[in-house]
């Protein structure tokens, strides 16, 4: 075949490419999440819709930071990280779109999502308690106020102050119970510290599994992990350990959320749209969720073996919004309290 008619076949060939691929439709998700199990919900939802997800994988912060950087021309559709505070700190950047859709809003309860549909809680974190089955009973146990008491004097092991989970947790103490209580409470706990905070939960876990502490302040995964690893190490620090949910006599176990939102300048918002409807719904709730042992945040899904241990509990049913709101207050509290 003649060498100018070979040249016009590659360019047809390559335009025609060009032409599919503009012609499939994409839906461009900055995720947070780091578990192989998610890209099994991008090919559902692929096969499900057409729909081809493209991921950029990063932590939360920068990729806040990043949509900002990119402005107007970000092909970000959907940010999804972990923690309302992430969430709000997008939010409160300008980054994300409010948006109506019955689907979600049937789905996910009201206290897990933006009251005016920014982002939408997709899965449930419980912050509570991991105590060791040799010292203590779990009958002492009842509440994170209770900790601040004299009787866990350098006894609690938890993470820094400056960690998300704990500026959430504290935020929480302020929306329920004012500023003032939060700081007796952060004073009180900081003060029965066994050990200047250190490391991440599962370090917290394995510290009371070893007899450096006696109780931790953890996330409910990092101990589902542990019990569901094959490391014979790694059972050995679970069966040492026991989980408790604090306040259940009163306005519940603290969780937060792993979300997402749709970006305020996504090219694609309607994929978008859809496939955070898609996230809520139970098969990918299933798949969503039990990645990482958490709890469904739609209603009636199964949870993780491991998680089921746990057993049943009542979670606070502030709006999770709230621990955005009063994160800055938070982080004066915990420094306030010389919690490092």
């Amino acid at each position: 075949m003649p060498r100018h008619l070979l040249r016009a076949l590659s360019i047809a060939s390559v335009l025609a490419l060009l032409g599919l691929a503009s012609a499939q439709e994409v839906v461009n998700v900055y995720s947070a999440r780091h578990y192989d199990s998610d890209q099994t919900l991008f090919d559902l939802f692929t096969e499900q819709t057409g729909i081809q997800v493209n991921l950029i994988e990063a932590g939360a912060d920068e990729l806040i930071e990043r949509i900002r950087s990119e402005g107007a021309n970000s092909p970000a559709d959907v940010i999804v990280t972990v923690d309302a505070g992430r969430l709000w700190r997008a939010d409160e950047a300008g980054l994300l779109a409010s948006i109506d859709s019955d689907a979600l809003e049937a789905a996910i309860p009201a206290n897990l999502r933006h009251p005016d549909g920014r982002w939408f809680g997709l899965s449930l974190r419980a912050r509570g308690l991991v105590y060791s089955v040799d010292r203590v009973d779990p009958s002492e146990l009842s509440t994170y106020e209770d900790l601040a008491g004299d009787a866990w004097r350098d006894r609690v092991c938890i993470r820094s102050s400056t960690n998300i989970y704990n500026i959430s947790l504290t935020a929480s103490v302020i929306a329920s119970a004012g500023v003032d209580a939060a700081q007796a409470w952060a004073n009180g706990l900081a003060r029965n510290f066994a050990r200047n905070p250190q490391g991440g939960d599962t370090d917290q876990i394995r510290a009371v599994a070893a007899g450096e502490c006696d109780v931790a302040v953890v996330n409910h995964y990092y101990l589902a992990r542990l019990i569901a690893s094959s490391d014979a190490g790694d059972q050995a620090v679970a069966r040492a350990v026991g989980w408790f949910f604090p306040n259940q006599d009163d306005r519940g176990t603290h969780v937060n959320v792993s979300g997402a939102g749709v970006v305020a300048t996504a090219p694609n918002p309607a994929n978008a749209i859809r496939f955070l409807e898609f996230l809520a719904t139970p098969e990918a709730q299933t798949i969503f969720a039990s990645a990482n042992h958490e709890y469904p945040a739609l209603e009636g899904v199964a949870v993780s073996e491991a998680a089921q241990g746990f057993g049943t509990f009542r979670s606070d049913a502030v709006n999770v919004a709230a621990y955005g709101e009063h994160s800055a207050e938070a982080l004066r509290v915990m420094d306030r309290a010389n919690w490092p």
